[in-house]
């Protein structure tokens, strides 16, 4: 079983994966437990990482600055790796999430294993198979891109319960709290990557983790006091609880 205090290290190779892919994969990883260890490495004088730079902070990403020190040859790839090792063997990590289309990461993602920790790998579909056979799992980060943007509120579409006004992207309900629609595609995210049962029901709580793990997440910065109050205001959601008081949440269609 999973265990949400397992350390995972998300390891972003720049030059070869896409920012875009960077909410999907996060809620994909919460799988293997809590990315506490999330560092993107590139040469940040590139224009081409732009898209890169403007997310780091926002993700809580470190950047890893590696100079083209000779044409042709990508040092990035060796600072990628060695970090890996280091982290591998200080033994703190439980688990690899490799962000990268890059074949060079195959002999990587194969050591790691034999240690016996999962390695997912993150690419897309042009990812060469050699890298793709050597993950535990591969991903193609296109295809969750696709799927992020067809589980996603659509701009302006949003009407909390609580509220009479439906062409407004921010509402308003009694408790005070604010729902949007940047907090409902993240609820929407973490309750699909949650085990759910013939009902539909995911455990709250699970969902409430696998939402953390995406970002900063917490009710309170939303103005509510509890995740249940929070569904509770979120459209196309409902919760019940069980005989033993836990509290399940589902949502509609």
């Amino acid at each position: 079983m999973r265990n949400h205090q397992d350390n995972i290290a998300l390891l972003i190779d720049s030059d070869n994966a896409s920012h875009n892919g960077i909410d999907p994969v996060l809620t994909a990883l919460a799988e293997l437990g809590t990315v506490n260890i999330r560092r993107a490495y590139g040469n940040w004088r590139k224009q081409s990482l732009k898209g890169w730079v403007e997310i780091l902070h926002k993700y809580g990403i470190e950047p890893q600055q590696q100079f083209d020190m000779t044409k042709g040859k990508n040092a990035t790839d060796m600072k990628m790796t060695i970090d890996a090792m280091d982290l591998l063997f200080r033994g703190n990590v439980t688990g690899f999430g490799i962000m990268s289309s890059d074949s060079d990461f195959m002999p990587l993602a194969m050591r790691i294993r034999q240690e016996g920790l999962p390695v997912y790998g993150f690419g897309s579909a042009k990812t060469p198979e050699a890298f793709k056979q050597a993950c535990s799992r591969f991903i193609d980060v296109d295809a969750l891109i696709k799927a992020d943007k067809r589980n996603h509120v659509p701009s302006g579409k949003i009407d909390a319960k609580t509220s009479s006004k439906s062409d407004t992207t921010t509402s308003s309900n009694e408790s005070g709290g604010k729902v949007d629609e940047e907090l409902i595609n993240l609820l929407v995210d973490a309750y699909l990557a949650t085990k759910r049962d013939g009902e539909g029901y995911a455990s709250l709580s699970e969902v409430g983790k696998i939402a953390g793990n995406r970002s900063s997440f917490d009710v309170r910065n939303y103005g509510f006091t509890r995740l249940s109050e929070m569904f509770d205001a979120v459209p196309s959601f409902q919760t019940k609880r069980d005989d033993n008081g836990q509290l399940f949440v589902k949502r509609l269609r």
